[in-house]
């Protein structure tokens, strides 16, 4: 039998692959001999993928609803998968971050833009009535989104505005997540009361927030940056890759939201101009308010005091 030069050293090396966790090589040859070849439905389970879009009403508006909002998900998992490279890569180099930060950008400013898609792609009509079917679930709810924002800056940093300057910082990260800003989207905190959506949320994901948290405390996009030799964190091109992504987080895209928003619930004229979930929408979105900023040191003094305002 003939093999040619470059066949057999695959075979060596895939020999070498198999020996090193103590396999033999000719069972796992054998199984290639009863193996299927690849399709791209089966590689993409684009059959199973298709099949989990499932509506509550008859509108056929609903299914654009559905469909965005799972196109959603799967991008903000694209973003943690690129978060948890630049937090779990040793000695990372300057290309590498920024490269990293760029591709997060982008996958935010593709959300962006295809907000057109809800702007202009649903019937008002359609939306207004089969959202009631969704009361109390609200894109509130995106544990992802909330994965993101641990991932990217301290917990100080996502703490209510209000509170921000008077909590300690060492506090426990249970304290610090009953003042995290999105909580004022239905806590009261006068009373201590939560709403429903948020109940069921926290039931739903606290454990795995908080998890998260102490995960990344020491390796968030913000530490990994403070982390880098001086020289480092004085270049211009990560500089600017930084600003860039907290700019397309916390204001661009939230912006873009929010417009879609006020333009079904407030503009239309056929809607109580409440959300599904019974936030205060306006004030929990708008940057002004909140003032999301992930890299604060990275930002002029009148940046900051302008942060969202001429949005």
């Amino acid at each position: 039998m003939n093999i040619s030069e470059n066949a057999e050293a695959i075979l060596n090396e895939i020999e070498k692959k198999y020996a090193s966790i103590n396999q033999k090589t000719e069972t796992h040859l054998a199984g290639l001999l009863w193996s299927k070849p690849m399709t791209y439905w089966d590689y993409i389970q684009t059959d199973a993928l298709l099949n989990i879009q499932t509506q509550r009403t008859t509108f056929p508006d609903e299914m654009v609803f559905i469909m965005y909002h799972q196109v959603n998900e799967l991008i903000f998992k694209m973003i943690l998968w690129e978060m948890k490279q630049i937090s779990y890569r040793e000695n990372i180099e300057i290309v590498f971050f920024a490269e990293r930060l760029m591709r997060i950008s982008n996958y935010f400013d593709m959300l962006t833009t295809s907000f057109s898609i809800m702007e202009n792609g649903m019937e008002v009509d359609q939306y207004m009535k089969f959202r009631n079917t969704l009361t109390p679930a609200s894109g509130f709810q995106s544990a992802q989104y909330r994965l993101i924002e641990f991932s990217s800056t301290d917990v100080i940093n996502l703490i209510d505005n209000r509170y921000r300057g008077s909590i300690d910082r060492d506090t426990s990260y249970e304290n610090a997540f009953e003042y995290l800003y999105w909580q004022a989207a239905g806590k009261d905190y006068s009373t201590g009361k939560k709403s429903y959506f948020l109940e069921e949320f926290e039931r739903k994901y606290k454990k795995t927030f908080l998890d998260h948290m102490e995960e990344y405390k020491s390796i968030n996009i913000w530490q990994k940056f403070k982390q880098l030799p001086d020289a480092d964190q004085k270049s211009l091109e990560l500089i600017k890759a930084m600003r860039h992504f907290d700019r397309t987080v916390n204001i661009t895209w939230v912006m873009q939201h929010l417009n879609v928003a006020i333009k079904y619930i407030d503009q239309s004229g056929k809607g109580t101009g409440e959300a599904t979930g019974g936030s205060d929408w306006k004030k929990y979105m708008h940057p002004k308010y909140q003032r999301r900023i992930f890299f604060p040191d990275l930002w002029s003094a009148e940046e900051l005091a302008n942060w969202g305002v001429e949005i």
